[in-house]
């Protein structure tokens, strides 16, 4: 049975970067998002309904949805409730797609907040330093202080998170050292011995 490993931490700490690691296949929710709003007339149309004042453009102009989000955090909601069915469906099909192999990785930031994690789901909590995270955070080029604060907002605690996980990588964003450190928790959850 396939093994299913959700990848948490916080904005900007490396979790996609850890995911890409594994070697095996990864659902990464944020392209995804980014998918949908190139290419789903049905997503656009019900943002439009829910968001008229702001949302205009097709394919889906994210400026519009930050200035949606930033006028009023309220909107964030309204925006994720139409766009997370839509990522749940893709979820189920790549499951389904990748039901033979030995394991999954799960890259969604929402994963505990949307209640898309299973009970013997393996959680792997991804920790860097506050500075770290800044600096590549303001190297993004749609980067907002209040943005990513009103992101936060609808996540829980990065305490909690970490609570929850059976695994914590500290990313010093040294290939290496992720490497070696994905490797060993590889092991751990395939029950490999080590053979060093």
């Amino acid at each position: 049975m396939v093994k299913r490993i959700g990848i948490l931490g916080d904005i900007g700490s490396g979790k996609s970067f850890v995911a890409n690691q594994f070697g095996y296949p990864v659902f990464n929710a944020d392209k995804e998002v980014n998918k949908i709003y190139s290419k789903n007339r049905t997503c656009f149309n019900k943002l439009k309904k829910k968001l008229p004042k702001y949302i205009r453009s097709y394919p889906i102009n994210k400026i519009e949805l930050s200035n949606a989000i930033l006028a009023d955090n309220k909107n964030l909601r309204k925006i994720v409730n139409i766009v997370h069915p839509i990522i749940r469906k893709k979820l189920i099909f790549f499951l389904k797609k990748n039901l033979k192999k030995k394991i999954v990785i799960l890259d969604i930031p929402l994963l505990i907040e949307n209640k898309l994690n299973k009970k013997k789901d393996l959680l792997v909590f991804v920790e860097a330093k506050k500075i770290e995270v800044n600096l590549r955070l303001k190297k993004r080029i749609n980067y907002n202080k209040k943005l990513l604060d009103n992101f936060k907002k609808i996540q829980k605690p990065l305490a909690f998170k970490k609570k929850l996980s059976t695994y914590v990588i500290k990313n010093n964003f040294k290939l290496s050292t992720i490497k070696k450190r994905v490797r060993i928790i590889k092991k751990q959850i395939l029950n490999e011995r080590s053979s060093s």
